[in-house]
């Protein structure tokens, strides 16, 4: 299967897209940062992990919401953009107004964010499909999400240690493909096929 971006798909969206794909970089690079430094420090504390993932959240959803501004177009409906933005915003808000959170509220607040998004970026998948061909890695990383996030809300008593190291590996297989696919829009938005 091939993972190309059509040439001649030249929808609106895929256009708003290839315009910004520095941003769908900028989010995939701090998800990855984010991921990777929990895995750097294992014995992260419960409070600097929520620091961590506040400002991660706060930083995801300005990213979201500037994709969705500088996207502004007629035909183009990026309210599940923003809306995506807004939830990562308030995320990270949340987060910084409650920083003595317990462990388990913690677990269910990340795991209700993470699957929350995640329906939101599916939706956001699916109103490509018409722009862009092979969108399964706009799906999967809505679906991993959406996984992530029930898994979490499943098992909210999991330890510490093991959410930390569950959180850093979700942030980087979430942010893994979003970096691949802002190359792919670079690629596209210079012409390239």
């Amino acid at each position: 299967m091939s993972t190309d971006i059509s040439p001649l798909a030249t929808g609106p969206i895929l256009k708003v897209l290839s315009a910004n794909w520095w941003l769908l970089l900028l989010r995939g690079v701090i998800a990855v940062i984010f991921g990777v430094l929990t895995f750097i420090w294992p014995g992260l504390s419960l409070l600097t992990l929520v620091f961590l993932f506040g400002i991660y959240a706060l930083l995801d959803g300005i990213f979201s919401l500037v994709a969705a501004v500088m996207g502004r177009h007629a035909s183009t409906p990026l309210w599940w953009l923003i809306v995506s933005g807004l939830i990562s915003l308030a995320a990270g808000i949340v987060t910084f107004m409650f920083p003595q959170v317990t462990a388990l509220v913690l677990v269910i607040f990340i795991g209700a964010w993470a699957f929350v998004r995640g329906i939101f970026e599916i939706v956001g998948a699916i109103r490509l499909r018409k722009e862009i061909d092979n969108e399964w890695l706009l799906i999967a990383i809505g679906v991993l999400s959406v996984i992530f996030g029930l898994a979490i809300l499943v098992s909210p008593g999991a330890g510490a240690l093991a959410l930390v190291w569950v959180i850093g590996a979700y942030a980087i297989i979430f942010g893994l493909p979003m970096i691949w696919l802002a190359f792919r829009l670079r690629k596209h938005n210079n012409g390239e096929t």
